[in-house]
């Protein structure tokens, strides 16, 4: 998924060098009409007096890359001029054109131009009652044909589909952008409907597009896992982040410490199911091993390891990271998971170590303070010896070729000792001790997923201020830029927000069941989808954006 990261310059390339001297006009849910100039199999038509991007704004603007008019034959005028597709996210550019789409029915094909694309070929077959027919160069009528190669210049997850003459095309750079059009061609045609006619062309606007599960504190059944990374897929997310340690259970089976699995879990096998099945649809399953804190789970069947102060008080879920045997435990689960996760990102969690929640660590918990100063000098403090411990783990995962990333309280302010520049902040809260704005990390060069527990944390029991989070308000108030309460940052920094991640958090794991979390997550799940994807202001109402939802579902 790293891959994926390349994304803000080559957007302003892309937006700079838009089609010289064509018009596009952007039809959204009905509202506009027009065309975009013919090129490569794209219906030809007129150009329309205004031009403008899907999100309102100037066809300069848009994402799509620079081509030249091409000739193409004149529409027949027999069917009248297409509407854009209503999908989920809404697809960023669509040119209308005079035809009667495309429908799936029994007997059609689906082809493809590279063995590659065999996966993304074979699902929408079975999807849509089609015929998967391998790859072919002849063209049959009603074919969906596949093709790796996209438009020049344009992102690895873009994709261009073109349904024209009872045929459907989709085009990408990557067998992800391919992917992602099959999946606007199976919403197009959902219940019936009909794929219009026209050119699609359409691509993220974030390359990190995420939903995490606390799997440790409520036992997730394997299959309920594998029906949201459909729905995931479905809806052009990318990444699955999986948190599977915490005080309450550790949920994945270990070899290399057994002792500490719970009762509860879920074998290699199933998590290697779970796998690929996410590799399937384009989804990254990133694991979170939260340390230092949060392992209460590992302390259960290893009490030594366990903070505790000079007044014999344990620190709730905090290993000791002055002794050299939590780290190594730690390490072996890093190592032996690094194989069974085999995507590109880490997360290392990070946050409320509780050594660092009381008002003088260094006099509370002096054998860390000494630990400190071993290491790192006579000035060295509590959070150098914390930020030393996330570092070691970061060096772990990096020799498996690892991205590690940290929540944001796991980041402290005027240590001698600073995180690694490539770990990645996470962030989520300011409400810690000592809380710092998102622009403390942004401009000091970090790269940052907005996790927003304002607006993205569905947390189960709803303690403290926590509400559960409405699809609604996501759709109408948040952005990735949104990254801490409810004010954006600078536009400077967008570049650096690599996306976002709705999260799900089980404090009171019985306060619903798995049923219920899936129907209280389904509306976020499609707002946050809609806003990582698309950058603009939304053309639907949120009323209307509802109804599609509920259609769709």
């Amino acid at each position: 998924m790293s891959q994926h990261r390349k994304r803000p310059e080559k957007q302003e390339k892309q937006a700079r060098g838009l089609i010289a001297g064509a018009v596009a006009v952007t039809v959204v849910a009905g509202v506009g009409l027009g065309l975009w100039a013919g090129s490569d199999g794209d219906p030809a038509g007129s150009a329309r007096s205004q031009a403008q991007s899907p999100s309102g704004g100037s066809a300069e603007n848009s994402p799509t890359p620079s081509r030249a008019p091409s000739p193409a034959p004149s529409p027949t005028r027999s069917y009248p001029l297409s509407t854009t597709p209503r999908t989920i996210p809404a697809v960023r550019a669509h040119t209308p054109a005079h035809g009667p789409g495309w429908r799936p029915a029994s007997g059609l094909r689906v082809v493809v131009n590279n063995a590659g694309l065999a996966d993304e070929g074979r699902l929408l077959a079975g999807e849509l009652g089609l015929t998967y027919a391998g790859q072919k160069d002849d063209v049959h009528a009603g074919d969906v044909r596949l093709t790796l190669g996209g438009d020049k210049g344009a992102g690895p997850e873009s994709y261009r589909m073109t349904v024209r003459d009872g045929r459907v095309a989709i085009s990408g750079p990557s067998d992800a952008g391919v992917f992602y059009g099959t999946r606007t061609l199976k919403q197009e045609v959902h219940g019936g409907g009909t794929a219009p006619e026209g050119v699609v062309r359409d691509e993220p606007a974030k390359p990190v597009r995420g939903f995490s599960l606390d799997i440790a504190r409520k036992n997730f059944t394997a299959g309920w896992i594998e029906d949201r990374v459909r729905e995931l897929g479905d809806l052009k997310y990318n990444e699955l982040q999986l948190h599977f340690s915490d005080d309450q259970a550790f949920r994945i089976e270990s070899d290399s410490h057994p002792e500490i699995v719970s009762a509860r879990h879920l074998t290699k096998a199933q998590v290697k199911r779970i796998v690929a099945l996410a590799a399937q649809r384009h989804i990254t399953v990133v694991p979170e091993i939260d340390s230092p804190g949060h392992l209460g789970a590992v302390i259960a069947a290893h009490p030594e390891l366990q903070l505790r102060s000079a007044a014999g008080n344990a620190a709730r879920g905090a290993v000791d990271i002055s002794d050299p045997a939590a780290a190594k435990i730690v390490d072996d689960l890093l190592n032996e998971y690094a194989g069974l996760f085999p995507g590109a990102d880490w997360h290392l969690g990070g946050d409320e170590y509780r050594a660092l929640t009381v008002s003088d660590p260094e006099a509370t918990y002096p054998q860390l303070a000494t630990a400190a100063r071993k290491a790192y000098g006579s000035g060295a403090t509590v959070e150098d010896l914390t930020t030393g411990w996330l570092n070691d783990r970061a060096r772990t995962v990096r020799a498996h070729g690892k991205t590690p990333r940290a929540w944001n309280d796991g980041f402290f302010r005027g240590t001698s000792v600073r995180p690694d520049k490539d770990i990645q902040v996470g962030y989520w809260t300011g409400k810690e001790i000592g809380a710092r704005q998102p622009v403390e990390y942004l401009s000091a060069g970090r790269k940052v997923v907005d996790y927003n527990d304002e607006f993205l944390y569905y947390v189960l029991g709803q303690p403290n201020t926590f509400s559960y989070p409405t699809g609604r308000r996501i759709y109408e108030e948040w952005t990735p830029r949104v990254v801490r309460g409810t004010t954006a940052v600078s536009s400077t920094y967008d570049g650096q927000i690599l996306g976002g991640s709705f999260a799900v958090w089980c404090d009171f794991p019985n306060a619903q069941t798995q049923d219920q979390v899936a129907a209280g997550i389904r509306m976020p799940l499609r707002a946050t989808a809609q806003k990582l994807w698309d950058p603009g202001k939304p053309a639907l109402t949120w009323t209307r954006f509802k109804a599609l939802g509920d259609r769709l579902s």
